[in-house]
């Protein structure tokens, strides 16, 4: 690929109804410890079943243009709970609590021993998406820091040490994404944005933990939670700036809902942004003039050459045909913009 202003999501799409109870999805705080509940297909036929919506998530981004594609995040339940529990180290079926970022209690994985992977969580779910389109591809991965706050602690002296052994795990698992095809991998850490000063403390060590010896193209995600469930949104991040010095190449943040003052993004000197420019609190699509709006937003801040155009957040909660039609919105606004700088033809 070699083209300005590129679209990509920023993870996840929605699962189809017939794989996943959508309303009871929807009816809860995305989960933190295994919800084999909320699958409508029998566990023999589940792998079959999610490979068919992994397809059917990748033919829709494809239609809709993107640049670099996601497996939607068909296999997962929530963003983080898939690897989360695939470690050693932490008790599933004996859960904690810890408070989600809304202060309501959840379900968490119990840490009841040192936290290791012993064993690749998604590489082939890297596998199957790169054998099945010829773009650019990118894996998303829940952040050390963030599964630190997602679980109960029984076991570390302190939650600093507990998010390192999670950035080991999350370091090993990237290596082999990349080795199995991954263009992009992308660390989801939104906990950053709900816990700066925690974040400030150890998150930024954990993050650059989890990415040592890493060669390929990384991304880190911080947001301000999804939309469905975060409704109430601040103006502007409480915890940004500070990546600036991280060894992550790409930042993805969002802008819509929020309507971010993008001032902000000249503290990110060199870093590629992942723009977020779609508003996930309204189910209307946007024009795409609007999102060419709020991309000429960014434009004073930080160069076309280093934006690459997403949603603010993943699009799981919506319903599927909304979701289709925003994607569009987002590759016509980033084409409108693409255009006003100059580019005539495709590449």
């Amino acid at each position: 690929m070699n083209r300005l202003l590129p679209t990509s999501l920023v993870g996840s799409y929605p699962q189809p109804e017939w794989l996943i109870d959508r309303p009871k999805l929807a009816g809860r705080f995305p989960p933190r410890v295994r919800a084999r509940e909320l699958w409508r297909v029998e566990e023999p036929w589940l792998a079959q079943a999610q490979d068919d919506a992994t397809l059917l998530a990748i033919r829709d981004q494809e239609r809709a243009g993107l640049d670099i594609i996601t497996d939607g995040e068909m296999r997962r339940e929530s963003y983080s709970n898939r690897f989360a529990t695939a470690l050693d180290g932490v008790d599933i079926d004996n859960p904690g609590t810890a408070l989600d970022r809304s202060g309501h209690p959840n379900p968490v994985p119990r840490v009841v021993g040192k936290v290791r992977r012993t064993r690749p969580v998604e590489v082939r779910d890297v596998e199957f998406l790169r054998a099945n389109t010829d773009r650019m591809i990118k894996m998303t991965v829940p952040g050390p820091f963030t599964m630190s706050q997602q679980a109960q602690n029984d076991f570390y002296a302190d939650e600093e040490a507990m998010a390192l052994d999670y950035a080991a795990a999350v370091n090993a698992e990237i290596k082999d994404l990349f080795a199995a095809g991954a263009d992009v991998v992308q660390i989801d850490e939104p906990y950053m944005q709900a816990r700066p000063e925690k974040a400030r403390k150890y998150g930024l060590k954990a993050l650059d933990r989890a990415l040592d010896g890493i060669v390929g193209t990384t991304a880190v995600h911080i947001c301000f939670g999804y939309a469905a469930i975060i409704h109430v949104r601040p103006s502007g991040y409480s915890f940004l700036p500070e990546l600036a010095g991280a060894t992550v190449k790409q930042i993805s943040i969002e802008t819509a809902q929020s309507s971010l003052d993008c001032s902000v993004l000249t503290k990110l000197s060199g870093k590629n942004i992942i723009l977020g420019v779609l508003d996930l609190s309204d189910l209307k699509v946007e024009a795409a003039e609007t999102v060419a709006g709020r991309i000429r937003r960014a434009l004073p801040f930080v160069p076309a050459e280093r934006i690459i155009v997403a949603p603010d957040c993943g699009l799981k909660y919506l319903p599927r045909d909304v979701a289709f039609g925003k994607m569009k919105a987002m590759v016509e606004g980033a084409n409108i913009v693409w255009r006003e700088l100059g580019h005539t033809s495709g590449c």
